[in-house]
């Protein structure tokens, strides 16, 4: 039985039922996906650990459509660095 396309809102839930994220935002049409995920837990492992990860949450659900998903994983200090401020250092008092 073939699955039917998963819809964006679908992967952000099957993610956050399996990884506890501090940030999370799934964009798609589909066929192809891009997810930001930002984990504590991603603290001190490389990138295709991350990944990993995220793929080892996902389970079963995605292994036909796992190719088409393209990810940004980060720890929230990555995620934080790497935002835009208001034109204040951060953590400058």
């Amino acid at each position: 039985m073939a699955f039917t396309d998963p819809t964006p809102e679908a992967l952000h839930k099957f993610i956050a039922a399996g990884l506890a994220c501090e940030h999370l935002v799934v964009e798609g049409d589909g066929r192809h996906f891009f997810a930001t995920i930002v984990a504590a837990e991603f603290e001190g492992r490389s990138r295709v650990a991350r990944h990993q990860r995220v793929y080892a949450a996902l389970g079963d659900r995605m292994r036909e459509q796992i190719h088409a998903l393209s990810m940004k994983t980060l720890t929230p200090a990555e995620w934080h660095a790497s935002r835009p401020t208001d034109g204040q250092p951060a953590h400058h008092h």
